[in-house]
């Protein structure tokens, strides 16, 4: 994903559901990747969470989906200026996967990386109580590859690139590291409402 702090995207229109500097992107969902979509067939699919946890545990598909199923519909917004409103994603909360790997009192930061090797770090506490999902499905249907599928980390209360495609672990740290976009200028966060793009927003 090339991205650029003189990208303007679409023309803005008044809509009080979005963050400052988006357009509504309307029926699209634009394709933006760091890296080539991988060929990852759900059976050589697995999750890990590890690092400061009681119980490091590694799920497959079949195990993953034997935890409760649980949704997220609301809205998206990628750094690029594009939000979409009203989609849904199917999956499991972040939570169940929490719950039985045990996160130690000391456990403050994460880094979730792909089956790509790609890295993006969040705090803790944007992972947990009801705010992030491994989602399997968009709108009822398998994800598609070039989304995230076969799984993607969901975290929608921040910018995208937080919401690793082709997820494959979490790592549990009792500090930030920074990931991927992190190390090359983007915002350690990544709050869409105040509008942290980029490092020092």
């Amino acid at each position: 994903m090339n991205v650029t702090r003189g990208f303007t995207g679409r023309p803005r229109v008044h809509n009080p559901g979005l963050p400052p500097g988006q357009y509504d992107a309307g029926d699209d969902w634009p394709v933006l990747s760091a890296e080539v979509t991988p060929e990852l067939a759900p059976a050589d699919w697995t999750f890990r969470i590890d690092g400061l946890v009681e119980r490091p545990h590694t799920w497959d598909w079949a195990q993953a989906h034997a935890l409760p199923a649980s949704a997220y519909a609301g809205d998206i917004h990628c750094v690029t200026s594009w939000s979409k409103f009203g989609v849904r994603f199917g999956g499991v909360s972040l939570d169940a996967f929490l719950d039985m790997v045990r996160p130690h009192a000391s456990a403050t930061h994460a880094v979730a990386y792909s089956h790509t090797g790609y890295t993006a770090n969040l705090p803790l506490a944007d992972l947990t109580g009801g705010r992030a999902w491994i989602a399997f499905e968009y709108d009822g249907e398998p994800l598609a590859p070039e989304h995230g599928g076969p799984a993607r980390l969901l975290v929608p209360h921040l910018y995208f690139w937080k919401s690793a495609k082709w997820i494959a672990g979490i790592r549990l740290l009792d500090h930030d590291e920074p990931g991927f976009w992190e190390q090359n200028g983007y915002h350690a966060r990544g709050n869409p409402w105040a509008e942290q793009r980029y490092s020092g927003d």
